[in-house]
């Protein structure tokens, strides 16, 4: 881990449909451009995310998607419109980011829900993209929501049933209607209902997490900070995420990709991605990721413009 940074450069960008995506930027400013992508969906940058790369050698850019951390207006208030808030919307406001800021082509990183939208972007502008550093990989696929809100209930039995019951859905409801109880409750007009089913869904979570032995992550957000986290969390997964929509459809297994260059036909080098399976999740080792194991190793630095895979801890 590199020393902490302070950005350079900050401000509220206008993505349109009324709302203001904060980003901010650190490192050298004649750098090789990288952008964090955090996860969720709704989680919001982390300054620690700086530290994972040189300062000397990159220009480090962070922002909050549509309704978390900075950006306004905030998930957490029922009046913020979710219709404007899907994946194609956090898609091109990635893209007018990088036109504000004036980069031609960046490297992207992020893990967890950032892996999804990260491939989502670079599908839809495979020409923007140089690397693409990916961590406890996840598409958000159907299949994958329904292990984490109702397959890894089997592990959890009691603590699956009181998820179940905060949602106030009859037994033997599925993961889709689970969710999209929340995704309602979510929106209700009195914030003490709003308030007991995020932290239903957070102590869901932590004991998804249990086993790893990293507290309670979930539970520990306070406030609006929670409040917005559920909210854009629910909504997007009661939506599929939008999958259908996206620019290229997705294979059936979980799967990353990796970024390279080969000649195109006037003799310059462009980029191509190359899918890379990985092998199916094992149900007898549960972990908020699909495929990845209970066991994380610590993350490694990019020290230089050469990326170099590691493995994230958390969202």
């Amino acid at each position: 881990m590199h020393p902490e940074t302070a950005p350079y450069d900050q401000g509220l960008l206008d993505v349109g449909d009324g709302n203001l995506v904060r980003w901010e930027v650190s490192g050298n400013p004649e750098g090789k451009p990288a952008l964090v992508v955090h996860g969720g969906p709704g989680s919001g940058s982390s300054s620690r995310s700086r530290r994972f790369f040189d300062p000397e050698a990159y220009r480090v850019v962070l922002f909050d998607q549509r309704g978390c951390g900075r950006s306004v207006p905030h998930a957490s208030d029922p009046a913020a419109d979710l219709s404007v808030n899907t994946t194609a919307h956090l898609v091109a406001d990635m893209e007018r980011l990088r036109e504000h800021l004036g980069i031609e082509k960046w490297l992207l990183h992020g893990g967890s829900w950032g892996s999804t939208l990260i491939l989502a972007y670079a599908e839809a502008h495979p020409e923007r993209v140089t690397e693409i550093v990916i961590a406890a990989v996840t598409t958000t696929r159907r299949s994958e929501t329904a292990w984490l809100y109702e397959g890894v209930g089997r592990f959890f039995p009691e603590a699956h049933e009181r998820f179940r019951a905060g949602a106030g859905t009859a037994d033997g409801a599925g993961a889709e209607e689970l969710v999209g109880a929340y995704a309602a409750l979510m929106n209700h007009p009195d914030r003490a209902v709003r308030e007991k089913a995020a932290a239903d869904w957070c102590a869901w979570e932590d004991a998804v997490l249990s086993m790893e032995g990293m507290g309670t992550p979930y539970t520990d957000r306070v406030d609006d900070t929670r409040l917005g986290f559920v909210r854009i969390c629910s909504h997007y997964f009661a939506h599929g995420t939008w999958a259908a929509r996206r620019p290229v459809a997705w294979s059936s297994r979980p799967s990353t990709a990796s970024r390279g260059t080969e000649p195109g036909k006037d003799g310059e080098s462009r980029p191509v991605v190359r899918e890379l399976r990985i092998p199916d999740f094992n149900p007898a080792r549960p972990g908020r990721n699909c495929g990845e194991s209970v066991h994380r190793t610590p993350p490694r630095s990019l020290t230089s413009p050469q990326p170099r895979p590691y493995r994230e801890g958390l969202l």
